[in-house]
């Protein structure tokens, strides 16, 4: 359903771009904006994970240095019969996570110092 989902709302903006592109250029900026739609389409698939992470200047940790966040995770991955993730911190206070990633196996968790606080206190 996911993966129905994504391409879906990959196909919405494709299109929009279209017509924009179609509203701004013509028959050339719709062939324009196409080629950009499609280009970006392909970088957000496959590197949405890397872009968040970079954004959040997050960090990965390996089970050493974040035991009981692993353990945390691994308790909720063995329930959903799901592989590891990567994990990392964010270097905020803000008490949040998320998980991102374009299928299992390129899984990724992140969660903030203020939501690691408040689990390990």
């Amino acid at each position: 359903m996911n993966v129905l989902r994504t391409t879906f709302l990959m196909a919405l903006l494709t299109v929009l771009f279209v017509y924009v592109g179609r509203a701004l250029g013509g028959q050339q900026g719709m062939v324009m904006a196409f080629g950009f739609a499609v280009v970006m389409n392909f970088f957000s698939y496959w590197f949405s994970d890397k872009i968040v992470l970079a954004m959040y200047h997050a960090k990965e940790v390996t089970e050493a240095e974040a035991p009981e966040l692993y353990s945390i995770i691994r308790g909720l991955v063995t329930k959903a019969s799901l592989s590891m993730p990567r994990v990392y911190i964010i270097p905020n206070p803000t008490p949040n996570a998320f998980a991102t990633g374009r299928n299992p196996k390129h899984g990724v968790v992140a969660v903030t110092q203020g939501i690691l606080q408040l689990l390990v206190s």
